[in-house]
Protein backbone atom coordinates (compact mmCIF):
# COMPACT_ATOMS: atom_id res chain seq x y z
CA UNK A 1 0.00 0.00 0.00
CA UNK A 2 0.99 3.21 -1.18
CA UNK A 3 1.58 6.21 1.45
CA UNK A 4 0.61 9.40 0.94
CA UNK A 5 0.92 12.77 2.82
CA UNK A 6 -1.78 15.37 3.17
CA UNK A 7 -0.83 18.32 4.20
CA UNK A 8 -3.86 20.46 5.30
CA UNK A 9 -3.10 24.03 6.13
CA UNK A 10 -6.37 25.69 7.10
CA UNK A 11 -7.15 28.96 9.24
CA UNK A 12 -6.21 28.21 12.14
CA UNK A 13 -3.86 25.32 12.31
CA UNK A 14 -1.26 23.05 9.95
CA UNK A 15 -2.04 19.27 10.29
CA UNK A 16 -0.13 16.52 8.77
CA UNK A 17 -1.88 13.07 8.25
CA UNK A 18 -0.05 9.87 6.40
CA UNK A 19 -2.70 7.41 4.40
CA UNK A 20 -1.86 4.06 4.79
CA UNK A 21 -2.72 0.61 4.93
CA UNK A 22 -3.25 0.87 8.37
CA UNK A 23 -5.78 4.23 7.77
CA UNK A 24 -5.54 8.17 8.18
CA UNK A 25 -3.36 9.19 10.92
CA UNK A 26 -2.05 12.42 12.22
CA UNK A 27 1.45 12.55 12.33
CA UNK A 28 1.83 16.16 13.06
CA UNK A 29 -0.54 19.29 14.03
CA UNK A 30 0.31 22.88 14.94
CA UNK A 31 -1.44 25.93 15.43
CA UNK A 32 -0.19 29.01 14.44
CA UNK A 33 -1.20 32.70 15.71
CA UNK A 34 -4.18 34.82 14.63
CA UNK A 35 -3.40 39.11 14.10
CA UNK A 36 -5.97 41.62 14.61
CA UNK A 37 -3.86 44.89 13.20
CA UNK A 38 -7.08 46.98 13.32
CA UNK A 39 -10.48 46.74 13.27
CA UNK A 40 -11.76 43.81 10.09
CA UNK A 41 -8.33 43.23 9.82
CA UNK A 42 -6.91 39.38 10.24
CA UNK A 43 -3.52 38.33 8.73
CA UNK A 44 -1.29 35.42 9.28
CA UNK A 45 2.88 35.43 9.89
CA UNK A 46 3.75 33.74 6.03
CA UNK A 47 7.19 32.77 7.30
CA UNK A 48 5.04 30.71 10.61
CA UNK A 49 3.29 29.13 7.97
CA UNK A 50 5.93 27.89 5.93
CA UNK A 51 7.92 26.49 9.19
CA UNK A 52 4.89 25.07 9.95
CA UNK A 53 4.80 22.57 6.90
CA UNK A 54 8.35 22.26 6.90
CA UNK A 55 7.51 20.48 10.27
CA UNK A 56 4.51 18.98 8.46
CA UNK A 57 6.85 17.46 5.96
CA UNK A 58 9.71 16.52 7.95
CA UNK A 59 6.99 14.52 10.44
CA UNK A 60 5.76 12.61 7.83
CA UNK A 61 8.82 10.61 6.77
CA UNK A 62 9.03 8.53 3.60
CA UNK A 63 5.85 8.81 1.59
CA UNK A 64 5.11 8.20 -2.06
CA UNK A 65 3.61 11.63 -3.28
CA UNK A 66 2.25 14.43 -1.26
CA UNK A 67 -0.65 16.82 -1.57
CA UNK A 68 -1.94 20.26 0.06
CA UNK A 69 -5.10 22.05 0.44
CA UNK A 70 -5.01 25.76 1.50
CA UNK A 71 -7.51 28.31 2.54
CA UNK A 72 -9.21 29.39 -0.76
CA UNK A 73 -8.85 33.14 -0.69
CA UNK A 74 -6.06 34.37 1.88
CA UNK A 75 -3.70 35.91 -0.29
CA UNK A 76 0.03 37.55 -0.09
CA UNK A 77 2.87 39.16 -1.91
CA UNK A 78 6.44 38.35 -2.25
CA UNK A 79 9.77 38.88 -4.11
CA UNK A 80 10.16 36.40 -6.66
CA UNK A 81 14.08 36.74 -6.40
CA UNK A 82 14.46 35.62 -2.69
CA UNK A 83 11.14 34.09 -1.90
CA UNK A 84 10.59 36.30 1.20
CA UNK A 85 7.28 37.83 1.65
CA UNK A 86 6.64 41.48 1.83
CA UNK A 87 3.35 41.24 3.29
CA UNK A 88 1.43 39.19 5.75
CA UNK A 89 -1.10 36.48 4.70
CA UNK A 90 -4.54 38.66 4.31
CA UNK A 91 -6.94 36.02 5.68
CA UNK A 92 -10.28 35.24 4.02
CA UNK A 93 -12.21 36.61 7.13
CA UNK A 94 -10.74 40.05 6.76
CA UNK A 95 -12.79 42.75 5.38
CA UNK A 96 -10.70 45.56 4.79
CA UNK A 97 -11.81 45.97 1.15
CA UNK A 98 -14.97 46.59 1.48
CA UNK A 99 -15.30 50.25 0.85
CA UNK A 100 -13.54 49.32 -2.11
CA UNK A 101 -15.52 46.71 -3.01
CA UNK A 102 -18.76 49.24 -2.67
CA UNK A 103 -17.03 51.64 -4.87
CA UNK A 104 -16.76 49.03 -7.88
CA UNK A 105 -20.19 48.18 -7.08
CA UNK A 106 -20.90 52.08 -7.46
CA UNK A 107 -19.13 52.19 -10.85
CA UNK A 108 -21.63 49.16 -11.77
CA UNK A 109 -19.20 46.68 -12.23
CA UNK A 110 -20.74 43.63 -10.27
CA UNK A 111 -22.50 42.49 -12.91
CA UNK A 112 -18.95 41.94 -15.05
CA UNK A 113 -17.38 40.44 -12.30
CA UNK A 114 -20.14 37.93 -11.64
CA UNK A 115 -20.21 37.12 -15.43
CA UNK A 116 -16.50 36.45 -15.69
CA UNK A 117 -15.70 35.03 -12.45
CA UNK A 118 -18.73 33.90 -11.00
CA UNK A 119 -18.38 36.06 -7.91
CA UNK A 120 -19.99 38.30 -6.41
CA UNK A 121 -17.99 41.85 -5.49
CA UNK A 122 -16.86 41.09 -1.74
CA UNK A 123 -14.01 41.35 0.54
CA UNK A 124 -14.28 37.33 1.12
CA UNK A 125 -12.23 36.92 -2.28
CA UNK A 126 -8.26 37.52 -2.78
CA UNK A 127 -9.29 40.04 -5.65
CA UNK A 128 -9.48 43.25 -3.99
CA UNK A 129 -7.08 42.13 -1.10
CA UNK A 130 -4.31 41.92 -3.65
CA UNK A 131 -5.39 44.92 -5.10
CA UNK A 132 -4.78 47.00 -1.50
CA UNK A 133 -1.38 44.85 -1.38
CA UNK A 134 -0.77 46.97 -4.86
CA UNK A 135 -2.79 50.26 -2.99
CA UNK A 136 -0.68 49.69 -0.36
CA UNK A 137 3.03 48.16 -0.08
CA UNK A 138 5.43 50.68 -1.80
CA UNK A 139 7.78 47.27 -1.70
CA UNK A 140 5.09 45.30 -3.94
CA UNK A 141 5.09 48.38 -6.48
CA UNK A 142 8.64 48.47 -6.57
CA UNK A 143 8.88 44.70 -6.84
CA UNK A 144 6.67 45.17 -9.69
CA UNK A 145 8.74 47.51 -11.45
CA UNK A 146 11.52 45.43 -11.82
CA UNK A 147 9.59 42.18 -12.70
CA UNK A 148 10.31 40.83 -9.43
CA UNK A 149 6.80 40.96 -8.00
CA UNK A 150 4.66 37.64 -7.34
CA UNK A 151 1.13 37.75 -5.82
CA UNK A 152 -0.82 34.84 -5.09
CA UNK A 153 -3.19 32.90 -2.58
CA UNK A 154 -0.95 30.86 0.06
CA UNK A 155 -1.02 28.01 -2.18
CA UNK A 156 0.88 29.47 -4.75
CA UNK A 157 3.53 30.80 -2.15
CA UNK A 158 4.00 27.61 -0.44
CA UNK A 159 4.31 25.62 -3.56
CA UNK A 160 6.77 28.57 -4.65
CA UNK A 161 9.25 28.38 -1.40
CA UNK A 162 8.39 24.33 -1.11
CA UNK A 163 8.94 22.90 -4.70
CA UNK A 164 10.74 26.39 -6.29
CA UNK A 165 7.67 26.26 -8.97
CA UNK A 166 5.02 29.01 -8.93
CA UNK A 167 2.06 27.75 -9.49
CA UNK A 168 -1.89 27.68 -8.70
CA UNK A 169 -4.46 25.39 -9.17
CA UNK A 170 -8.31 26.15 -10.93
CA UNK A 171 -9.80 25.28 -7.95
CA UNK A 172 -7.70 28.30 -6.04
CA UNK A 173 -7.99 30.88 -8.85
CA UNK A 174 -11.67 30.50 -9.33
CA UNK A 175 -11.97 32.29 -5.88
CA UNK A 176 -9.62 34.92 -6.67
CA UNK A 177 -12.38 37.05 -9.14
CA UNK A 178 -9.70 37.50 -11.12
CA UNK A 179 -9.99 33.97 -13.17
CA UNK A 180 -12.44 33.64 -16.06
CA UNK A 181 -14.39 30.61 -15.10
CA UNK A 182 -15.20 29.22 -18.36
CA UNK A 183 -11.31 29.51 -20.11
CA UNK A 184 -9.95 28.89 -16.76
CA UNK A 185 -7.07 31.30 -16.83
CA UNK A 186 -6.63 35.21 -15.82
CA UNK A 187 -8.60 37.45 -17.45
CA UNK A 188 -6.96 40.90 -18.13
CA UNK A 189 -10.06 43.08 -17.63
CA UNK A 190 -10.92 41.85 -14.08
CA UNK A 191 -7.67 41.99 -13.40
CA UNK A 192 -7.52 45.56 -14.49
CA UNK A 193 -10.75 46.65 -12.39
CA UNK A 194 -8.86 45.05 -9.56
CA UNK A 195 -5.54 46.61 -9.95
CA UNK A 196 -3.56 43.36 -9.74
CA UNK A 197 -0.64 42.96 -12.50
CA UNK A 198 -1.56 40.03 -14.32
CA UNK A 199 2.29 39.20 -14.71
CA UNK A 200 2.70 38.69 -11.50
CA UNK A 201 -0.09 36.17 -10.92
CA UNK A 202 0.85 32.32 -10.93
CA UNK A 203 0.20 29.97 -14.10
CA UNK A 204 -2.56 27.84 -13.45
CA UNK A 205 -2.05 23.83 -13.20
CA UNK A 206 -3.87 21.03 -12.78
CA UNK A 207 -5.36 20.06 -8.76
CA UNK A 208 -3.39 16.70 -9.54
CA UNK A 209 -1.00 15.52 -11.67
CA UNK A 210 2.90 15.86 -11.32
CA UNK A 211 3.30 19.38 -9.84
CA UNK A 212 6.76 19.35 -8.52
CA UNK A 213 8.93 17.84 -5.99
CA UNK A 214 9.33 18.58 -2.16
CA UNK A 215 12.22 19.20 -0.26
CA UNK A 216 12.16 15.07 1.20
CA UNK A 217 12.04 13.88 -2.57
CA UNK A 218 8.36 13.49 -2.36
CA UNK A 219 6.52 14.05 -5.59
CA UNK A 220 3.46 16.90 -4.94
CA UNK A 221 0.66 15.42 -6.79
CA UNK A 222 -1.88 17.27 -5.97
CA UNK A 223 -2.76 21.16 -4.85
CA UNK A 224 -6.69 22.26 -4.06
CA UNK A 225 -8.96 24.07 -1.57
CA UNK A 226 -9.64 22.98 1.54
CA UNK A 227 -13.98 22.89 0.52
CA UNK A 228 -13.12 21.44 -2.56
CA UNK A 229 -10.76 18.72 -1.44
CA UNK A 230 -13.35 17.97 1.62
CA UNK A 231 -15.90 17.63 -1.21
CA UNK A 232 -13.67 14.91 -2.78
CA UNK A 233 -13.09 13.10 0.94
CA UNK A 234 -16.76 12.99 0.94
CA UNK A 235 -16.90 10.85 -1.78
CA UNK A 236 -18.99 13.05 -3.95
CA UNK A 237 -18.60 12.23 -7.63
CA UNK A 238 -21.69 12.63 -9.22
CA UNK A 239 -23.64 15.90 -9.87
CA UNK A 240 -26.02 16.18 -6.70
CA UNK A 241 -23.53 14.79 -4.48
CA UNK A 242 -23.17 17.31 -1.48
CA UNK A 243 -21.45 17.96 1.76
CA UNK A 244 -21.56 20.59 4.51
CA UNK A 245 -17.83 21.49 6.37
CA UNK A 246 -18.51 22.96 10.07
CA UNK A 247 -15.52 24.64 10.40
CA UNK A 248 -14.48 28.38 11.62
CA UNK A 249 -17.07 28.98 8.79
CA UNK A 250 -19.61 26.78 7.25
CA UNK A 251 -19.27 25.69 3.72
CA UNK A 252 -21.63 24.12 1.79
CA UNK A 253 -21.08 22.50 -2.29
CA UNK A 254 -22.67 20.47 -4.24
CA UNK A 255 -21.17 18.70 -7.15
CA UNK A 256 -22.14 19.66 -10.61
CA UNK A 257 -21.24 18.79 -14.16
CA UNK A 258 -21.63 22.13 -15.67
CA UNK A 259 -21.36 25.88 -14.65
CA UNK A 260 -24.28 27.45 -13.11
CA UNK A 261 -24.73 30.81 -13.64
CA UNK A 262 -27.51 33.07 -11.80
CA UNK A 263 -27.53 32.01 -8.69
CA UNK A 264 -26.49 33.92 -5.72
CA UNK A 265 -24.45 31.32 -4.65
CA UNK A 266 -21.24 30.46 -5.96
CA UNK A 267 -20.12 28.93 -9.70
CA UNK A 268 -16.72 27.34 -8.86
CA UNK A 269 -14.21 24.72 -10.16
CA UNK A 270 -14.15 21.70 -8.06
CA UNK A 271 -11.16 19.63 -9.83
CA UNK A 272 -9.69 19.40 -12.46
CA UNK A 273 -7.08 16.27 -13.71
CA UNK A 274 -3.79 16.56 -15.44
CA UNK A 275 -5.88 14.65 -18.45
CA UNK A 276 -8.13 17.84 -19.30
CA UNK A 277 -11.43 16.62 -16.99
CA UNK A 278 -12.90 19.09 -14.63
CA UNK A 279 -15.86 19.09 -12.46
CA UNK A 280 -17.75 21.80 -11.40
CA UNK A 281 -19.78 22.26 -7.88
CA UNK A 282 -21.93 25.38 -6.54
CA UNK A 283 -20.61 26.48 -3.37
CA UNK A 284 -22.22 28.51 -0.44
CA UNK A 285 -20.74 29.86 2.42
CA UNK A 286 -21.80 30.85 6.20
CA UNK A 287 -18.94 32.93 7.33
CA UNK A 288 -18.95 31.99 11.31
CA UNK A 289 -19.90 28.95 12.48
CA UNK A 290 -17.86 27.57 15.14
CA UNK A 291 -16.20 30.82 15.33
CA UNK A 292 -19.59 31.46 16.56
CA UNK A 293 -20.20 28.84 19.30
CA UNK A 294 -16.58 29.77 20.38
CA UNK A 295 -17.06 33.44 20.64
CA UNK A 296 -19.92 32.38 22.97
CA UNK A 297 -17.18 30.16 25.03
CA UNK A 298 -15.64 33.75 25.71
CA UNK A 299 -18.85 35.54 26.94
CA UNK A 300 -18.87 32.74 29.19
CA UNK A 301 -22.15 31.24 27.78
CA UNK A 302 -20.89 28.07 28.19
CA UNK A 303 -17.77 26.01 29.58
CA UNK A 304 -17.72 22.46 28.11
CA UNK A 305 -19.01 20.63 25.30
CA UNK A 306 -20.71 18.11 27.07
CA UNK A 307 -23.08 21.14 27.59
CA UNK A 308 -23.88 21.65 24.14
CA UNK A 309 -24.54 17.78 23.23
CA UNK A 310 -28.01 18.21 24.72
CA UNK A 311 -30.66 20.94 25.96
CA UNK A 312 -33.48 20.83 28.68
CA UNK A 313 -35.45 22.84 26.78
CA UNK A 314 -37.32 22.81 23.57
CA UNK A 315 -35.22 24.88 20.74
CA UNK A 316 -35.29 28.45 21.38
CA UNK A 317 -36.63 29.12 17.84
CA UNK A 318 -39.66 27.43 18.98
CA UNK A 319 -39.88 29.99 22.44
CA UNK A 320 -39.23 32.84 19.75
CA UNK A 321 -35.91 33.19 20.90
CA UNK A 322 -33.10 33.84 17.75
CA UNK A 323 -29.58 34.54 17.52
CA UNK A 324 -28.76 35.37 13.50
CA UNK A 325 -25.18 34.46 13.03
CA UNK A 326 -23.54 37.19 11.08
CA UNK A 327 -20.79 38.03 13.42
CA UNK A 328 -18.41 39.08 10.19
CA UNK A 329 -21.50 39.19 8.16
CA UNK A 330 -23.50 37.21 6.06
CA UNK A 331 -22.43 35.24 2.53
CA UNK A 332 -24.36 33.26 0.91
CA UNK A 333 -27.04 33.97 -0.66
CA UNK A 334 -27.49 37.13 1.31
CA UNK A 335 -24.12 38.15 0.48
CA UNK A 336 -24.10 41.46 3.26
CA UNK A 337 -20.96 42.34 4.67
CA UNK A 338 -22.36 45.19 7.03
CA UNK A 339 -24.47 42.98 8.82
CA UNK A 340 -23.79 41.86 12.46
CA UNK A 341 -24.65 39.34 14.57
CA UNK A 342 -27.32 39.98 17.43
CA UNK A 343 -29.88 38.07 19.82
CA UNK A 344 -33.29 38.71 19.22
CA UNK A 345 -36.13 37.88 22.05
CA UNK A 346 -34.09 37.97 25.25
CA UNK A 347 -36.12 37.87 28.70
CA UNK A 348 -35.86 38.10 32.19
CA UNK A 349 -36.29 34.43 32.19
CA UNK A 350 -33.52 33.78 29.36
CA UNK A 351 -30.17 31.56 30.65
CA UNK A 352 -26.86 31.47 28.96
CA UNK A 353 -27.57 27.85 28.27
CA UNK A 354 -30.87 29.41 25.93
CA UNK A 355 -28.12 32.01 24.54
CA UNK A 356 -25.97 29.28 23.19
CA UNK A 357 -28.61 27.08 21.86
CA UNK A 358 -29.31 29.60 19.58
CA UNK A 359 -26.12 30.12 18.75
CA UNK A 360 -25.91 26.52 17.12
CA UNK A 361 -29.48 26.51 15.71
CA UNK A 362 -28.96 29.91 14.09
CA UNK A 363 -25.69 28.60 12.30
CA UNK A 364 -27.97 25.05 10.98
CA UNK A 365 -30.90 27.84 10.16
CA UNK A 366 -28.22 29.90 8.20
CA UNK A 367 -26.97 26.89 6.12
CA UNK A 368 -30.35 25.57 5.43
CA UNK A 369 -31.05 28.79 3.58
CA UNK A 370 -27.66 27.78 1.44
CA UNK A 371 -28.69 24.63 0.36
CA UNK A 372 -32.36 25.95 -0.07
CA UNK A 373 -30.88 28.28 -2.47
CA UNK A 374 -28.49 25.62 -4.08
CA UNK A 375 -31.80 23.39 -4.67
CA UNK A 376 -33.02 25.77 -7.25
CA UNK A 377 -29.79 25.40 -9.63
CA UNK A 378 -29.06 21.64 -8.48
CA UNK A 379 -31.24 18.64 -7.56
CA UNK A 380 -29.43 17.46 -3.96
CA UNK A 381 -29.16 13.85 -4.08
CA UNK A 382 -29.72 12.35 -0.31
CA UNK A 383 -28.24 12.19 2.11
CA UNK A 384 -25.98 15.71 2.63
CA UNK A 385 -23.13 14.77 4.27
CA UNK A 386 -21.06 16.44 7.02
CA UNK A 387 -18.07 17.09 8.60
CA UNK A 388 -15.83 19.28 10.93
CA UNK A 389 -16.05 20.27 14.79
CA UNK A 390 -19.62 20.80 15.13
CA UNK A 391 -20.40 17.18 13.56
CA UNK A 392 -19.69 15.69 16.58
CA UNK A 393 -22.14 17.33 18.80
CA UNK A 394 -25.39 14.86 18.43
CA UNK A 395 -28.39 17.68 19.44
CA UNK A 396 -26.70 19.94 16.43
CA UNK A 397 -26.66 17.19 14.21
CA UNK A 398 -29.73 16.21 14.64
CA UNK A 399 -30.93 19.83 14.30
CA UNK A 400 -29.66 19.90 10.68
CA UNK A 401 -31.22 17.34 9.50
CA UNK A 402 -34.41 19.04 10.87
CA UNK A 403 -34.07 22.01 9.63
CA UNK A 404 -32.86 20.62 5.88
CA UNK A 405 -36.02 18.57 6.13
CA UNK A 406 -33.71 15.24 4.79
CA UNK A 407 -30.83 12.67 6.33
CA UNK A 408 -27.74 13.74 6.72
CA UNK A 409 -24.67 11.42 7.01
CA UNK A 410 -22.56 12.47 9.60
CA UNK A 411 -19.04 11.42 8.53
CA UNK A 412 -17.48 8.40 10.27
CA UNK A 413 -13.50 9.76 9.16
CA UNK A 414 -13.49 13.38 11.16
CA UNK A 415 -10.77 14.93 8.93
CA UNK A 416 -12.49 14.35 4.80
CA UNK A 417 -10.75 17.12 3.57
CA UNK A 418 -7.30 15.44 4.82
CA UNK A 419 -8.67 12.44 3.17
CA UNK A 420 -9.70 14.16 -0.04
CA UNK A 421 -6.53 15.77 -0.48
CA UNK A 422 -4.75 12.35 -0.30
CA UNK A 423 -6.91 10.79 -2.51
CA UNK A 424 -6.50 13.20 -5.13
CA UNK A 425 -2.77 13.04 -4.41
CA UNK A 426 -2.76 9.49 -4.48
CA UNK A 427 -5.32 10.26 -8.34
CA UNK A 428 -2.08 12.64 -9.31
CA UNK A 429 0.45 10.07 -9.09
CA UNK A 430 -1.66 7.21 -11.03
CA UNK A 431 -3.26 5.31 -7.76
CA UNK A 432 -6.33 5.53 -6.26
CA UNK A 433 -7.53 5.59 -2.32
CA UNK A 434 -10.79 3.69 -1.37
CA UNK A 435 -13.59 6.39 -1.44
CA UNK A 436 -16.56 5.17 -0.29
CA UNK A 437 -18.47 7.22 2.37
CA UNK A 438 -18.96 6.15 5.75
CA UNK A 439 -21.65 7.24 8.17
CA UNK A 440 -24.29 7.42 10.52
CA UNK A 441 -27.30 8.49 8.89
CA UNK A 442 -29.70 10.63 10.78
CA UNK A 443 -33.29 11.43 9.77
CA UNK A 444 -35.28 14.50 9.71
CA UNK A 445 -37.80 14.86 12.08
CA UNK A 446 -40.91 17.17 11.31
CA UNK A 447 -40.96 20.81 12.79
CA UNK A 448 -43.11 24.00 12.20
CA UNK A 449 -42.63 26.13 9.53
CA UNK A 450 -43.23 29.00 11.68
CA UNK A 451 -39.65 28.83 12.97
CA UNK A 452 -38.19 29.73 9.06
CA UNK A 453 -40.19 32.49 9.47
CA UNK A 454 -38.95 33.39 12.82
CA UNK A 455 -35.47 32.92 12.29
CA UNK A 456 -35.99 35.27 8.62
CA UNK A 457 -37.75 37.85 10.94
CA UNK A 458 -34.47 38.49 13.01
CA UNK A 459 -32.28 38.07 9.93
CA UNK A 460 -34.11 40.83 8.38
CA UNK A 461 -33.99 42.85 11.15
CA UNK A 462 -30.12 42.77 11.27
CA UNK A 463 -29.38 43.74 7.89
CA UNK A 464 -32.19 46.51 8.32
CA UNK A 465 -30.58 47.91 11.53
CA UNK A 466 -27.55 48.25 9.86
CA UNK A 467 -29.23 49.74 6.94
CA UNK A 468 -30.62 52.79 9.10
CA UNK A 469 -27.25 53.01 11.30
Amino acid sequence: MMRVLAIDQGTTSTRAFVVDGGGNRVVHAVEHRQFYPAPGHVEHDPEELIANIEACIAAAGEVDCAGIDNQGESCLAWDAATGRAITPVIVWQDDRTADACEALKAKGLESLVRERAGLPLDPYFSASKLGWIMENCAEARELAAQSRLRLGTTDAFFRDRLTGVFATDPTTASRTSLMNLTTCSWDPELCEIFGVPLEALPPILPTCGELGTLKNGAKLTASIVDQQAALFGHGARLPGHAKITFGTGAFALALTDRLEGGSPLLPTIAWSESNGATMYALDGGVYSASSAVNWAKKLGLWSTTAELDHFEREPAVSRGLVFVPALSGLAAPHWDRSARGAWMGLGLDTTPSDMVQAVLEGVAFRVAEVIAEMEKSVAILPPISIDGGMSRNPWFCQFVADVLGRPVRVSDEPELTALGCAQLAARGAGHDLPSEPAGRIIEPRPIPADWFATFAAARDAVQGYRQRG
